[in-house]
């Protein structure tokens, strides 16, 4: 376990120093002087420093996102990119599932980027994010993508992975509204010994602070004397993890590594030198010796349950039987038994069945180089194990066949394959039953890797730095820590060349063509009409999520429902499916009513017995015509994971109109409910709230307290007819997020403001 501060230390002559704590106001002045705060700042339109307005330098989305952030964007009164945007099309790669409608949004993208004036990167070209370190991000800047791992830090770039509404904002010259930020800083030291991969570093930052929330909606700041010695693969590799920390964002000391980085990607003027001022403040620090991180596993279902790989090999029993309990615990029962990670044991160790390398965490040139060294001259064997590589960006493979690396790993029978996100959300390489696949990607969260439990299908990901994944692989699937690269620096260093982007990428940005045709497909559809906030709400449970926490892959599944992003109605469908698959049959079931409700009201006629006899139960008889009938989600701990603001979205299609939480597990899920007009009610002690599926929420008075700024909302339960006081609270709800809610979505609020 790393070691911790949590009381917090100066930044005096070159290293973090303790002592007296300060007051409030000193801490604030103190973070003002950290690297973050600087490029907030610099980036803030606001006149009052306790309440940032930020406009960022540029905007990044991919193709399972960026249909109905443009969509939205146009519907809220876009006319061209105010600021550059790059569309990129990394994660409906092989347009695989659902005929033609994953190429049409693709043809849509390329249509959106010359209409509006926009970069365009066709599909197995480069993954997201390796084409914003080489081509966008810069010392100083500020990006926001519509991806959770947006995270440019270690290239001096303070980026922000968000939901869709927030890019929406940027498009129509909104801006992204925060409260200054604490400061968390990661002080390096040491060297990484042989075998220890940027990965393993990651695993072992995470599992020290993700579960008492050490950096939660904090930046992290990374420094010290260990940095020097990092080349710039291994700082992003670590970098592009933080997002998995459930932090704000991050940003790195800056050095004549990244210097030369930024020159050799054609962009010398986008470095400066970055360091904190002396006497910067940092809430917390964490102390990071690099020579003393062994190399790590991540076991099922999350990167923070993370051992070094020796530990976990001389306890694996006991371990692996705590995970199978925790499995059982977080899958539902009626398929929960299928568990069986402890028959992956056998003499000689823990058995491993598929290893994938890949996307924006994996496929860099020296992970990818350092695995092609250790399995030089070896074999993956043909005994069903099969091992797939993915390098970032077309540029690296064209790299790793120049030098022959290519050619090593697939003598070795390892399987390359192009730029393409797939195998770390679940649209690629999904195991086979009950197998076990070890990846350098950035998540393993239950089902993430494709598989589908309510069908009787469950397989596990572990995550692993490559170089242990090319030892593994060299020893037949017994799990093996990587001892030494074995000499991959014999292959050379990276040398990009922007030739293939020169060629092959639409560079647009600037450059709006307004006469130019979008191009529809048959499956993009408009977003439905959401109606604006009634007076009161009557809400029904229709989920119920006692789980520790509740991801947004539990929400809306990445893989197959990927296909349907450009189709809201369709995209609902798959909305819990894994997770509680009866919600959107209930869900639906209360929209219809809500349906049935307001017509009868513009039509001016009788109620529907169905609603009359919903309102009858709850005791609220004869009041139809002044209460809003919706559904609601409640959840311990939700929004967990990744930045798709169909999590929220698709419970705003079916008929949502709230969540109930004990607390929300990053902000950006927050943000999303928001934007899609969730209210995001706090209730204190939720694990012992006892709501369950069919209990009816009634909230009277509920529009006239969001527009007097209320924070606290007096409920009631109503089950069988008894109503039970629930107290609910929207803390933390800017002027303009009670606006958004008012309307019933950003795309309501921006069409009255």
């Amino acid at each position: 376990m790393l070691p911790i501060n949590n009381s917090g230390a100066y930044w005096r002559q070159g290293r973090c120093q303790g002592g007296d704590a300060p007051d409030e106001a000193a801490k604030a002045m103190g973070r003002q002087k950290t690297m973050a705060y600087g490029v907030l700042a610099a980036h803030n339109v606001s006149k009052d420093p306790n309440k940032f307005k930020i406009k960022f330098d540029s905007l990044m989305s991919h193709d399972i996102t960026y249909v109905s952030i443009l969509q939205t964007a146009a519907a809220s009164g876009m006319q061209e990119f105010p600021l550059p945007v790059m569309l990129t099309n990394c994660h409906n790669t092989l347009r695989a599932v659902g005929g033609t409608i994953n190429n049409d949004d693709h043809r849509f993208g390329l249509s959106a980027a010359v209409h509006y004036g926009g970069d365009y990167v066709p599909a197995h070209m480069a993954v997201i994010h390796q084409y914003a370190r080489e081509m966008a991000a810069g010392c100083g800047k500020m990006i926001m993508g519509s991806d959770s791992h947006t995270r440019y830090g270690a290239l001096g770039c303070l980026a922000v992975g968000e939901g869709g509404g927030e890019l929406v904002k940027q498009l129509v010259s909104r801006t992204w509204d925060i409260a200054p930020p604490e400061v968390v800083a990661v002080y390096l030291t040491g060297s990484p010994r042989p075998g220890v991969g940027p990965q393993d570093v990651s695993l072992a930052l995470i599992a020290a602070v993700y579960k008492d929330g050490v950096v939660k909606n904090r930046v992290m700041e990374f420094f010290g004397p260990g940095i020097a010695g990092l080349s710039m693969d291994y700082r992003i590799g670590i970098d592009v993890m933080t997002t998995e920390t459930t932090c704000l964002s991050s940003i790195w000391q800056t050095d004549e590594r990244v210097r030369d980085y930024l020159a050799a990607h054609g962009r010398p003027e986008a470095y400066k030198e970055m360091l904190p001022q002396e006497n910067a403040w940092y809430d917390k620090v964490v102390h990071v010796d690099l020579s003393a991180v062994e190399p790590m596993i991540a076991l099922p279902f999350h990167p923070s349950n993370a051992y070094p790989i020796a530990q976990f090999l001389e306890n694996a029993e006991d371990i692996l039987a705590q995970v199978e309990k925790n499995a059982r615990e977080l899958l539902p029962e009626r398929y929960s038994s299928a568990v069986n990670l402890l028959g992956k044991l056998e003499k000689g160790g823990l058995r491993t069945d598929q290893a994938v390398v890949a996307g924006c965490c994996g496929g860099s040139f020296e992970n990818i180089r350092a695995m092609a060294a250790i399995l030089k001259n070896k074999s993956v064997g043909s005994r069903g194990y099969d091992v797939s590589v993915y390098p970032a960006s077309q540029p690296i493979m064209q790299e790793l066949m120049r030098c022959g690396a290519a050619s090593d790993l697939m003598a070795a029978g390892v399987v390359l394959r192009t730029a393409f996100c797939g195998p770390c959300f679940g649209a690629g390489d999904t195991p086979g039953q009950n197998c076990l696949s070890i990846r350098h990607v950035t998540r393993n969260f239950a089902t993430r890797e494709g598989s589908k439990p309510p069908e009787g299908q469950l397989s596990y990901v572990a995550l692993m730095d490559a170089r242990s994944i090319a030892a593994t692989t060299a020893n037949g699937g017994l799990l093996t820590a990587a001892s030494s690269e074995e000499g991959g620096e014999a292959y050379g260093n990276y040398s990009f060349k922007a030739d293939l982007y020169n060629q092959c990428v639409y560079h647009g940005c600037g450059k709006p063509d307004a006469e130019s045709q979008l191009i529809f497909g048959p499956n993009i559809s408009p977003w439905p009409s959401m109606p604006a906030m009634p007076e009161d709400l009557m809400l029904v449970v229709t989920a119920a999520l006692y789980d520790p926490v509740t991801t947004t892959d539990d929400f809306i599944a990445s893989g197959e429902p990927s296909s349907f992003r450009s189709n809201p109605q369709r995209m609902a469908e798959y909305t819990l499916q894994r997770k509680d698959p009866a919600y959107v049959q209930r869900a639906k079931d209360v929209r219809s009513l809500e349906d049935a409700r307001r017509q009868a009201l513009a039509e001016k006629g009788p109620m529907p017995d169905g609603v009359k006899e919903i309102f009858r139960k709850a005791g609220l008889e004869n009041r139809e015509s002044k209460i809003g009938l919706g559904s609601v989600v409640f959840a311990i701990c939700p929004g967990d994971g990744s930045a798709r603001e169909q999590a929220a979205s698709c419970q705003k299609v079916l008929g949502g109109w709230a969540n109930i939480a004990g607390a929300y597990a990053t902000k950006r899920y927050r943000s999303n409910c928001i934007n899609w007009g969730l209210l995001p009610f706090i209730l204190e002690n939720a694990a012992a709230a006892d709501l369950q599926c069919g209990d009816i929420v009634y909230i009277p008075g509920v529009r006239e307290k969001l527009q007097a700024g209320a924070v606290d909302f007096e409920a009631e339960r109503i089950r069988q007819g008894v109503h039970t006081p629930l107290k609910l609270a929207l803390p933390g709800i800017a002027d303009e997020e009670r606006s958004v809610l008012l309307a019933g979505s950003l795309i309501n609020y921006y069409n009255v403001s």
